[in-house]
């Protein structure tokens, strides 16, 4: 049985003063996202190569920082039915875009690289073999047809 979910975002982009989207080149990038019920919007632009904001969020950042939460948290989930007390995680994670002469683009591949710490040494090579798990069970990788490379450093502490 499978069970749906919807969530939604709202999008807000108004011209500036003095603007037009007849030239490609002037027009403000920067916009807001709104999500209800979250403390605040976010501040989005096109990434500083597009003629964004650079100090701003921008579409490719929240991606590639979806992955690599969703990939966090589906891995704390199998580490906990695992009985693996994971003491902290951080990733240093990356993508590559590749931009067509078109102006069209994809992602090609994305590479995590967490650093997991554990409390008990004998479990180490399995919180290392969990990281395939937790891409199987992450939403959002599931939604990319691109590869999601797992760089895992388990360490004891």
């Amino acid at each position: 049985m499978s069970m749906k979910h919807t969530f939604k975002a709202e999008v807000n982009w108004t011209i500036n003063k003095g603007e037009s989207t007849s030239n490609p080149r002037t027009f403000s990038r920067n916009h807001k996202v709104t999500i209800a019920n979250k403390v605040s919007d976010l501040s989005v632009s096109a990434a500083k190569i597009f003629r964004g904001d650079d100090t701003l969020y921008n579409p490719e950042d929240l991606l590639l920082s979806a992955l690599a939460s969703c990939h966090m948290m589906s891995y704390l989930y199998i580490c906990a039915q695992h009985n693996i007390e994971v003491l902290s995680y951080t990733d240093d994670a990356e993508g590559d875009l590749e931009v067509l002469a078109s102006g069209s683009g994809s992602f090609k591949i994305v590479r995590l690289k967490p650093v997991v710490t554990i409390k008990n040494e004998t479990q180490k090579e399995l919180a290392q073999s969990l990281h395939s798990k937790a891409n199987q069970l992450c939403f959002i990788a599931n939604s990319c047809n691109f590869p999601i490379l797992h760089d895992a450093i388990i360490q004891v502490e």
